[in-house]
């Protein structure tokens, strides 16, 4: 008791001394030039003080899993907070591997932060569950006041909130709805009511959702909100929106617009002296093809983002568009683009500082143009020639340890990395990657994100041993089809001091390895994993229990959106106790009741 005594007593003379001479205000004003969340926490435990002033001075708190606190118990760490990001569904739901019916409701959280947090103006929902009755209490509560709202991938909702929002919310500048799922699509009064009602808007996004949108319902928004700077929408013919762009004066990111279907045989329009605003320089174009690009090049030499994700081009057709693009930071295409596209933007793009190279259609359906794929020529000359990079996914259907090497090399500010390997190709040029990767982490030291998805045998033990060992600062990471036993499994979970978040997929380790790997990783607070070597009971998952450890099997539904019927694990930290929501397919196994 003593010992006790005399550690509490100098915890305390520690707090008064790294406090002294610092007064409150001169404090929270220190606090409030520090942003990251690493940060704040390290600040928060010096001493009671320094934590009871984090508390009133932070402004703006990320909840990475909804079920890992309350809104109750957040309300009390952050009574002063004015922006919340909130996070429910694990990410596979975004790929149809977590059930419709897994869980994520907005509503309690809902209610209590329209009762409470006092100071909310600024509210992120990402892949929740939010239905029409939230969104009135939360306008009823928050109108005078609200200045963002985000429903990012949620649905349970219709255009009659968006209506209610649009005219109860006079403050609002940004409205975000992208890939969420919104009832009553075929209504869209609810952008008139926005333009009619608000005047401050500079946001304004419903990219890759099914929502209407009349081309003079969208004038006239930008005709009334001259703060106007983004406006991502559905489909709406771009020669319907002519009138749009002549209106704007603001403008600088523009999403969505179509053209006509490219399989149809229409008469081609001439869009060569088409109008976007001097300033825009952000674009993304639905379904353009080779006859339609000639839209871009007048305007090419100052864009900073441009997205081909949902075009019809071909591999030449890219080279013909980057070649004209020399000043952009953002570029989004599918692996189309092939090696010789990815040759065209290092020579051309040596500002860009965001890469993302998505897979193209291999059913030859829709985009049945597509030829080029991406190897490890096109990702050495990226690594070699735009040494910006700080963001950098892709997708490749081969890849060399010599390509993984030169991105170490030469991307030194890389803070997110993700490579998929596709299973296009039978044989791959060389295996296994383990230097490649070993090379990759040693020389990319600002790596915060990091997956690496592969096939079987593309990374051994050794391999996985290495990803453990230079990933110092890494905090979330996707691994897929790695390693070839526990052993690799449990050498990597050695290291990963600041890994908080790891998903696995394919990697079919047993169940004990997995529990022992999550009480080796020290700073780990959530665990998702698919295909793995399952128990007849499950017992062995047991071994990784601690306190506030939720542990939940999310069962294979034959019927349902978990292909090949995998089995799922789910484990996270939680101050809030097991989930009272479970549907059937959710199993929790800890804490049992």
């Amino acid at each position: 008791m003593d010992g006790e005594g005399s550690s509490e007593e100098g915890e305390r003379q520690l707090g008064r001394a790294l406090s002294f001479g610092i007064p409150d205000t001169a404090l929270g004003l220190v606090l409030g030039y520090v942003e990251d969340p690493w940060d704040r926490d390290a600040i928060s435990l010096v001493c009671r003080h320094w934590c009871r002033m984090d508390a009133l001075s932070r402004k703006h708190v990320t909840v990475a899993m909804a079920y890992s606190t309350t809104p109750e118990r957040l309300f009390r760490r952050f009574p002063c907070l004015e922006s919340l990001k909130l996070k429910a569904k694990p990410r596979a739901a975004m790929f149809n591997l977590i059930p419709d019916d897994w869980g994520g409701s907005a509503s309690p959280w809902i209610r209590q932060l329209s009762a409470t947090f006092h100071f909310l103006k600024a509210l992120h929902l990402r892949r929740m569950k939010v239905s029409d009755e939230d969104i009135t209490v939360l306008v009823r509560a928050k109108a005078h006041m609200l200045a963002a709202l985000k429903l990012d991938r949620c649905s349970g909702f219709s255009t009659k909130s968006l209506s209610l929002v649009a005219r109860s919310c006079k403050k609002l500048e940004t409205l975000f709805l992208e890939e969420s799922t919104i009832a009553e699509k075929e209504n869209d009064e609810w952008i008139r009511e926005l333009a009619t009602n608000n005047y401050v808007l500079e946001t304004l996004n419903f990219f890759l959702t099914e929502l209407k949108a009349s081309p003079e319902y969208l004038t006239l928004l930008v005709r009334n909100c001259q703060r106007l700077k983004t406006l991502k929408i559905s489909e709406c013919l771009i020669p319907d929106l002519i009138g749009l762009f002549h209106a704007s004066q603001t403008l600088q990111e523009f999403a969505g617009g179509s053209f006509d279907d490219q399989r149809q045989a229409v008469e081609s329009t001439n869009y060569e002296n088409y109008y976007f605003p001097p300033s825009l320089h952000r674009l993304s174009l639905l379904y353009m093809g080779p006859n339609e690009m000639q839209i871009l090049f007048p305007y090419a030499a100052r864009l900073k983002k441009l997205d081909l994700q949902f075009t019809f081009l071909s591999t030449e057709d890219h080279c013909q568009i980057v070649q004209r693009c020399p000043n952009l930071e953002v570029l989004e295409v599918r692996d189309v683009i092939g090696d010789r596209g990815l040759g065209v933007v290092a020579q051309t793009c040596k500002k860009l500082q965001r890469l993302r190279v998505e897979r193209g259609d291999d059913e030859h359906g829709a985009l049945e143009d597509e030829q080029g794929i991406v190897s490890q020529v096109g990702v050495m000359a990226i690594a070699q020639g735009c040494p910006d990079l700080t963001y950098w996914a892709t997708h490749v259907s081969d890849i060399t340890n010599a390509a993984l090497e030169a991105i170490g090399t030469h991307c030194k500010n890389l803070n997110d990395f993700r490579l998929v390997l596709l299973e296009r190709q039978a044989n791959l040029t060389e295996l296994p990657l383990d230097n490649g990767v070993r090379g990759l982490l040693r020389g990319c030291t600002k790596l915060r994100r990091f997956a690496f998805y592969v096939r079987p045998g593309v990374l051994s033990d050794i391999g996985l041993g290495y990803i453990g060992e230079f990933s110092r600062s890494i905090r979330y990471m996707l691994l897929g089809n790695v390693g070839q036993s526990d052993h690799g499994l449990l050498q990597f979970s050695q290291g990963c001091p600041s890994l908080q978040k790891l998903e696995l997929r394919g990697c079919r380790f047993t169940e004990r390895a997995l529990a022992i790997a999550a009480l080796q990783l020290k700073s780990l607070r959530y665990l998702w994993v698919q295909g793995y070597k399952a128990s007849p009971t499950g017992a062995d998952l047991m071994t990784m229990i601690r306190p506030f450890w939720n542990i939940e099997f999310i069962a294979p539904e034959h019927d349902g959106p978990c292909p090949r019927g995998t089995q799922q694990i789910l484990a996270y930290y939680s101050l809030a106790g097991r989930r009272t929501d479970c549907p059937p397919s959710v199993i929790p196994l800890y804490p049992a009741f």
